[in-house]
């Protein structure tokens, strides 16, 4: 059988982590988390219950009520991965707007928060043969993963990109919101007291600006090859 190893793959927002992901998860038959998805669906609760806006932020609020956040993922075999609920409602759709872009960063700064959903992807990964796509894989979650990259891009590509992607799902929404969002959200996640966005000492850097799914897909797997080939 061949040996399975644990993928941290890193990087800003709008980067393609998760597209990434999925399409390794998909070739090696590897266990996909999706820890960003997690971080929008404690937003997206928040949001619910007003703990959350573009001017305010309850931590405390939020904080008292996170023993009532259960969250889980459930493989869709129609669209090939896994989609994301909080306390058992399908929220894949909700936690993938702008609004929610424009408060995950803020939520994500919260250490209680940051804490709980370590200790669940902990879980989830606790055995070889996954993949896992955040800010803080390589230097929190999995520090000792076999593979570690950190994807990078342009914020104009890296909001082009997600313009696109929102566009084409029918949201109306403007570049210049997009740009701005993109540029806070690396601002933030930058500068946050606990597990800021760093790369890892050892992870390998791609930056994608200029590079396509497939390409990147290419010399990723190639990466991956030659890590189980030295395991």
């Amino acid at each position: 059988m061949r040996k399975k190893i644990t993928i941290a793959i890193d990087g800003f927002s709008s980067t393609g982590k998760s597209t990434i992901a999925k399409l390794i998860a998909k070739k090696y038959n590897y266990i996909y988390v999706d820890s960003g998805a997690m971080y929008r669906a404690v937003t997206l609760f928040a949001k619910q219950n007003n703990f959350v806006g573009k001017e305010f932020l309850y931590e405390e609020k939020l904080i008292s009520k996170l023993k009532e956040i259960s969250l889980s993922f459930k493989f869709n075999e129609k669209l090939g991965f896994a989609e994301m609920f909080l306390n058992g409602k399908n929220v894949e759709k909700e936690i993938r707007t702008l609004a929610i872009s424009q408060l995950v960063s803020k939520v994500a700064t919260i250490s209680e928060v940051r804490k709980k959903l370590v200790a669940e992807q902990h879980k989830m990964g606790n055995k070889s043969g996954v993949v896992m796509d955040g800010r803080d894989i390589g230097t929190v979650v999995f520090p000792n993963a076999e593979l570690k990259l950190f994807m990078t891009a342009s914020a104009d590509k890296r909001a082009t990109r997600r313009y696109k992607e929102l566009i084409d799902r029918g949201d109306n929404v403007s570049f210049k919101d997009i740009l701005f969002n993109v540029k806070e959200r690396d601002r933030i996640d930058s500068t946050r007291e606990d597990s800021p966005l760093l790369k890892a000492d050892d992870a390998i850097e791609i930056d994608n600006s200029d590079m396509g799914i497939q390409e990147q897909f290419e010399r990723i797997c190639t990466l991956i090859d030659r890590k189980v080939k030295e395991s």
